[in-house]
């Protein structure tokens, strides 16, 4: 009879991973980096346990988009005031902080749970090409 292998928080095993974002498209560049932070990529992958690896992204402002969404796609934020809806494009948002658009994605492909704030602390995005996370990474 075979067993079914349940990983435990104390055998998990994190790598670094850098994801170029240059003249990626989004979607698929935020599909890509959330399985990463989950730790689907492993074969321990245990949904309960959060196994997932560190990511660091750069060039996140030359991320691509396709068709109109950089002045059709809109954020939104509310201050909690009556009048207080604030909105961005994409292109405004990329202007400012170009970081906020690859964070807000991602953030909305990971599950709806306790896991999903950890996950989040081990992404760390970068405007340019410079971060001062060393040379650790996995290909």
């Amino acid at each position: 009879m075979q067993k079914t292998y349940m990983q435990k928080t104390s055998d998990v095993k994190r790598e670094w991973h850098l994801v170029d974002a240059k003249d990626k498209v989004l979607g698929r560049l935020a599909s890509e980096i959330a399985e990463k932070l989950i730790g689907k990529h492993k074969k321990e992958y245990t949904p309960h346990i959060d196994a997932g690896d560190f990511v660091v992204v750069i060039n996140a402002s030359e991320i691509a988009v396709t068709g109109d969404k950089e002045e059709s796609k809109k954020y939104y934020r509310h201050s909690g005031f009556p009048g207080g809806l604030k909105v961005r494009t994409l292109g405004e948002l990329r202007e400012t902080f170009p970081e906020r658009i690859i964070e807000k994605a991602v953030k909305n492909m990971l599950p709806k749970n306790k896991l999903q704030s950890p996950r989040m602390t081990r992404m760390k995005v970068f405007a340019g090409a410079e971060h001062p996370h060393g040379t650790h990474f996995k290909k």
